[in-house]
């Protein structure tokens, strides 16, 4: 895969888990990089001086995605500070779960507002940009269940399968203009997220995946470089499951 050498990558929500790995594998390419975080100074600049090690500018800019004015600030720190946005991965994203009959109205708002409206509020501070540089790599991170469903993530599931039908519309808008739009779909990764869950639940979820284990979050960051590269230009509107067969 060619190097991604004077481009610029925004990450949303990078400092820890998948981001942050995605963050460490376009630095290794040689893309700067400009990562957002919710909340976790400390883990923002371990990731920011991990970053810089590998010898790119990196930025580490604070703030929900889901706010217009955040999501903005994100891509004009991109744009201002280090020449422009060639790639934009919208990874960031929360769980509330809970079965319907009980989930609070709250609780679904937030997942949607940070999971979907968050990923397109930064595609469209993004595409401007793109469009003038006439080059643009998007990366949706959707999951496994979009495509199968979950019970107890009525809400996630919903913002998940919401990313995929977005990836699919700004890839035909976007099409002729150098942009390629494209959707990762993680399966069961060990990151935070997921170390949370019941014993029960992880080796439920291990028994239907074919390869016989979890993925890593360094698995995802490479089907992510690669839509990324520029190698990938005549893929668009695209699905690429990351989960070890688990969605067959």
């Amino acid at each position: 895969m060619g190097s991604m050498s004077g481009k610029t990558a925004v990450v949303t929500g990078g400092s820890r888990g998948i981001g942050r790995a995605i963050c460490l594998e376009l630095a290794r390419r040689g893309a700067n990089v400009v990562f957002s975080y919710a909340g976790n100074t400390a883990a923002a600049e371990k990731t920011l001086e991990e970053l810089k090690a590998l010898g790119v500018e990196a930025r580490a800019v604070q703030g929900n995605v889901a706010d217009p004015a955040a999501a903005k600030t994100l891509i004009d720190t991109a744009v201002k500070e280090l020449g422009g946005i060639h790639i934009l991965v919208n990874n960031a994203g929360i769980t509330r779960d809970g079965l319907a009959m009980a989930m609070k109205e709250e609780d679904f708002d937030a997942v949607i507002e940070t999971n979907l409206k968050g990923a397109f509020l930064c595609m469209k501070a993004a595409i401007r940009p793109m469009m003038k540089a006439r080059y643009g790599r998007i990366v949706n991170m959707s999951s496994v269940v979009a495509l199968r469903g979950n019970p107890g993530q009525v809400n996630y599931c919903a913002s998940k399968a919401g990313l995929i039908g977005m990836t699919k519309s700004l890839a035909k808008e976007m099409g002729a203009r150098g942009i390629t739009v494209n959707a990762v779909a993680p399966g069961y990764i060990s990151t935070d997220m997921t170390a949370a869950l019941p014993d029960a639940a992880r080796q439920a979820m291990l028994s239907t995946i074919p390869v016989g284990r979890a993925g890593n979050p360094e698995d995802v960051a490479a089907a992510v470089a690669f839509l990324a590269s520029e190698e990938a230009g005549y893929i668009t509107g695209q699905v690429l499951s990351v989960d070890g067969g688990m969605g067959m």
